[in-house]
C-alpha cells in the first residue's frame, strides 16, 4: 500500500476519535433526557388510569347532622368564699370529696375574736350598769316632779339621758352578738350545698380576707351533681337554625373510643359569640353520667341529629356524581348490566338476561342513580344525599343491588 493511503488512514482514525470523544457528554445528556421523558410519561399514563368500585346498594339508617364542638361541665357549681378575715387554722377536705351541706371544710383562727369577745362583753356590762344606774335616777326625778320639786326641763333631761344609755347598752349587746356570730359560724366554713369538691385553693397558715373585699377569692369550688352534667357546645350562625329544645344529640371523645353517648338539648342561648368575624351561639345540652365516665372540662365532637331515616335503601354518595366520560352508551349500560347480576342465583340471572336489550336500555337510563332530576325523560325520585351515603327510594334503587362509582 502506498506511503500517502497509510497517512491518510490514520489522520483519519484520530479525528474520528476525537470526534468521538468531544460529543460524547452531549451523547449522554441526550439519552438522560429521552430516560426521562420516558420514565414520566409511562408515570402519567399509570396515574391516570381510571379505577372503579362497585359497591352494594344495602338497607340501613340515614342522618343528617349538624357537627359541632363542645366542653362537659357539671349543671351547678359553687364557689366558697370566706365571710370574714383570718388565717386558716385547719383545711378537712381535699380534691374530689364528697360533702354535704353543712359540713366544715376548714376553720379559721379565733383567737383574737375571742379576746375582742370578752372585751366586748365587759362593755356590754358597763353599759348594762349605767343603764340601770340612770334608770334609777330618772324615777327619783319622776317623784320629785310630782311634788313640783323639779322643773319639767330637768325630768326631760333625765329621760334623755336615760334613753341613750339604753342604745349604748344595745350597740354593746349587738356588737357582742356579732362577734360571737364570727366566733361560732363565720370562722367556720362551711358546703353551702350537697355535692364533690373539684377544687381547693387554701392551705394551712394561709390568709383569708372577707368575701365583701375585692381582693377576695374562692377558695373551694363545689360541684352539686357530676350523675348529671350539660355540654357547653357553639354553633355557628348557619347551622343554628337546625337545633331546637328536646332534639337528640349524640357525642364522642377521644379518650372513650369506639364509645358514643346520647345527650337532648336544654337551651339554645341566644346572646351571639362572635370570634374572628365569626358568629355562634351557645348549646347547652343535658348528658347523663350515671358511670361517672364523663369528668368536667372533657372535650367532645357533638352531632346534633336534625333528620334520620330508617330502613331505607343507601348508596355511597360517588356513585351519584359518576360520570363515564370515556365509555360509549352501549359500554356503560353492559358494566351497569352486569352488576346488577353480580349477586344474583343463577335461575335468576337467567332470568334478568332473557330481557335482552330492554334491561340493558333501562341500566343505560339509571346510571349515576339521579337525585330527583329527569334522565331521558323519566324522573328518579328520592335520591338523598348525606355525609358519604344517600338514601332512595326510586326504580333505580329498588332494582339493583349494585352500583359503580370511580376513585
Amino acid at each position: 500500500m502506498p506511503s500517502h493511503t497509510l497517512l491518510f488512514n490514520e489522520k483519519f482514525v484520530n479525528i474520528y476519535k476525537m470526534m468521538k470523544n468531544r460529543f460524547l457528554p452531549y451523547k449522554t445528556a441526550v439519552f438522560a433526557l429521552l430516560f426521562s421523558f420516558v420514565f414520566f410519561s409511562c408515570s402519567n399514563a399509570k396515574a391516570k388510569t381510571a379505577s372503579y368500585e362497585f359497591a352494594n346498594i344495602r338497607r340501613g339508617t340515614l342522618e343528617r347532622t349538624v357537627s359541632s364542638s363542645g366542653a362537659i361541665n357539671p349543671v351547678a357549681t359553687v364557689k366558697v368564699l370566706p365571710r370574714m378575715s383570718g388565717k386558716v387554722e385547719k383545711v378537712n377536705v381535699d380534691y374530689n370529696d364528697t360533702v354535704h351541706r353543712g359540713d366544715i371544710l376548714a376553720e379559721l383562727n379565733t383567737d383574737t375574736l375571742r379576746l375582742q369577745r370578752d372585751q366586748m362583753s365587759a362593755t356590754v356590762q358597763k353599759a348594762r350598769a349605767n343603764y340601770e344606774l340612770q334608770l334609777i335616777t330618772y324615777r327619783n326625778q319622776e317623784a320629785l316632779a310630782e311634788k313640783n320639786l323639779i322643773s319639767e326641763f330637768e325630768l326631760k333631761t333625765s329621760k334623755t339621758t336615760l334613753d341613750n344609755q339604753a342604745a349604748d347598752l344595745a350597740i354593746a349587746e349587738s356588737n357582742l352578738k356579732v362577734k360571737e356570730t364570727e366566733i361560732n359560724q363565720y370562722a367556720y366554713i362551711t358546703s353551702p350545698i350537697e355535692g364533690i369538691v373539684l377544687d381547693r385553693n387554701v392551705n394551712v397558715g394561709d390568709t383569708v380576707v372577707d368575701s365583701s373585699s375585692n381582693n377576695s377569692t374562692s377558695i373551694f369550688t363545689i360541684a352539686e351533681n357530676l350523675r348529671e352534667m350539660q355540654i357547653e357546645a357553639a354553633v355557628s350562625e348557619l347551622d343554628v337554625t337546625s337545633i331546637h329544645k328536646g332534639q337528640q344529640v349524640r357525642f364522642k371523645l377521644e379518650s372513650f373510643p369506639g364509645r358514643s353517648f346520647a345527650g337532648i338539648v336544654e337551651n339554645l342561648r341566644m346572646t351571639p359569640i362572635s370570634s374572628s368575624n365569626v358568629v355562634s351561639y351557645m348549646v347547652i345540652i343535658n348528658v347523663e353520667n350515671q358511670d361517672g365516665a364523663l369528668l368536667p372540662g372533657m372535650t367532645c365532637i357533638v352531632d346534633f341529629i336534625v333528620e334520620s331515616v330508617e330502613d331505607v335503601l343507601i348508596v355511597p354518595n360517588a356513585a351519584l356524581r359518576y360520570q363515564p366520560t370515556g365509555l360509549s352508551g352501549e359500554e356503560i349500560a353492559d358494566m351497569l348490566f352486569n352488576a346488577s347480576l353480580a349477586n344474583m342465583s343463577e335461575e335468576d340471572r337467567r332470568q334478568e338476561s332473557g330481557g335482552g336489550e330492554s334491561r340493558r336500555g333501562e341500566a343505560e337510563r339509571n346510571y349515576g342513580i339521579d337525585d330527583g332530576t329527569e334522565r331521558n325523560g323519566e324522573k328518579i325520585a328520592g335520591a338523598k344525599p348525606s355525609g358519604r351515603f344517600a338514601s332512595g327510594t326510586g326504580r333505580a334503587c329498588r332494582y339493583a343491588k349494585l352500583v359503580v362509582y370511580g376513585r
